[in-house]
């Protein structure tokens, strides 16, 4: 006797919504329980298109996602300038050390030009997964950042892992 295939279902979309401050909703509810938010993030990924699924080996649907799906809460570094190592924790308790794999990249709001920060957490260069970095993590790292050049602008940036990442232009009338 054979056991039967596993066929994965595709139900297009599932009644998640991941808000911009890090809580995940089911139904519009907020899921209290930290290790089920945690379990979830485990089978979050992102498609050709750059849509959020939950996908598990036999079931996969479509989630909402305002900004980012994680937060990077809490920041913990070793080292100084090029031996610099900063590791993120993020709201599910993942902690990645940012370098070559996971980069740390800067938006900038459209209307007020404020800078958002996020970190890779996961996938390739063309969907990530990522985490959106806490104003007061940012504050940490723009406490760790020294000057340096960048396509030949001068920048603040940090250090982590051999990398140097841009944290934006240097302020006009910068001693350093």
């Amino acid at each position: 006797m054979t056991a039967p295939a596993c066929r994965m279902t595709e139900h297009g979309s599932l009644p998640f919504l991941i808000k911009r401050d890090g809580t995940w909703l089911y139904k519009g509810s907020p899921i209290t329980r930290k290790p089920m938010v945690c379990l979830f993030s485990t089978v979050l990924k992102r498609d050709d298109e750059g849509r959020y699924l939950l996908e598990t080996p036999v079931e996969r649907g479509v989630i909402e996602v305002e900004d980012v799906p994680f937060l990077a809460v809490e920041l913990d570094w070793k080292g100084h300038g090029r031996d610099q190592r900063l590791c993120f924790r993020t709201n599910v308790d993942q902690c990645v050390t940012a370098g070559p794999a996971h980069p740390i990249r800067i938006a900038h709001d459209m209307l007020s030009c404020e800078p958002t920060p996020y970190l890779r957490v996961s996938g390739g260069s063309r969907y990530p997964l990522e985490a959106r970095i806490n104003r007061a993590t940012y504050y940490e790292l723009v406490a760790l950042a020294e000057p340096g050049l960048v396509h030949g602008r001068k920048v603040l940036g940090v250090w982590s892992d051999g990398m140097f990442f841009s944290l934006g232009d240097l302020p006009s009338g910068w001693g350093g």
